[in-house]
């Protein structure tokens, strides 16, 4: 049985870790509200502009002017997995089940006999990828010093995935992700962005409601958009991770200052028990030592 100091010093260890876990959920849910909120209104504008390229890009179906990025290399030979996960840790299983769908999609492929190259975005991904993959990966963007998300930052990935593919790099990308639900939910997800790939349902109801005449062709107007649109999905990705993260972390800092007063709880009783047997003891001593007398 651990001594009195032992215990007490433990009792105000736990105490010191409770302080921390509650201070870290009471920030990340500061900065979920504000995550949340540039997710959500993203969201509107990314579906609108994905209902527009679906009907250009019907438009101009499988026409050999098609632009590159619409029609792909013709191959599917070898496939970028962009994974985007966290900077920090301490955010329950949100960076593990991101890993998890890409390992998953590399075991897929590589069944294939596909080739697969993989590009971490954020240092948990990298670092859990590593382990096992490392000799896939074909670079790392840190986004540690980025304070709060912007465009530009979903710009910078975009190049460096579009500066591979026109060297000739890949035939497929696709990026990894988890999309915000809720504070307890949020979907690992992968999305395939080159070549590009538009919501059927998002084409049918830009038809139903609106019919266009586009001036100039469709090939040319595609062929300026594409590339912003690789952005944009880089950048709602992005949005939808800083929200999910934040959501994750506070949940798991909530789950950890619950189990930190229980068990503070346990080692209260636990000392208080072992106080009261010191000094039953010590009575008893007291007794034993006069009745001798």
């Amino acid at each position: 049985m651990p001594n009195l100091k032992d215990l007490k010093n433990r009792i105000a260890s736990v105490k010191s870790t409770r302080k921390i876990t509650k201070a870290m959920q009471m920030v990340a849910a500061a900065k979920l509200r504000r995550a949340q909120d540039a997710a959500e209104m993203a969201r509107p504008y990314a579906e609108r502009f994905n209902a527009v390229m679906a009907s250009l890009a019907a438009s101009v179906g499988d026409s050999d002017s098609a632009p590159k990025l619409l029609a792909g290399t013709g191959k599917d030979d070898v496939h970028l997995l962009v994974v985007m996960t966290s900077e920090r840790g301490l955010c329950g299983g949100f960076n593990t089940n991101i890993v998890k769908l890409a390992k998953q999609r590399i075991e897929k492929l590589k069944a294939e006999g596909k080739t697969i190259k993989v590009l971490t975005v954020g240092k948990k991904g990298r670092e859990q990828l590593k382990r096992e993959y490392s000799d896939l990966s074909v670079g790392h963007i840190d986004l540690s010093d980025v304070k709060k998300l912007g465009y530009g930052d979903a710009q910078n990935i975009a190049r460096d995935v579009l500066g591979r593919f026109d060297a000739g790099e890949f035939d497929v990308a696709t990026i990894f992700y988890a999309k915000f639900n809720s504070v307890i939910s949020q979907d690992p997800t992968a999305q395939q962005i080159i070549p590009a790939a538009y919501d059927d349902d998002a084409q049918e109801g830009e038809e139903a409601s609106t019919l266009y005449d586009y001036e100039p062709d469709e090939e040319s107007i595609l062929a300026d958009l594409l590339p912003r649109g690789v952005a944009i999905q880089i950048f709602t990705a992005l949005l939808e991770n800083g929200a999910s993260e934040q959501g994750a972390r506070m949940s798991a800092m909530d789950n950890a200052t619950r189990n930190a007063g229980e068990m503070i709880d346990k080692l209260t009783i636990e000392y208080n028990r072992s106080r009261q047997a010191v000094i039953t003891n010590e009575l008893i001593e007291i007794i034993s030592g006069a009745e001798a007398l």
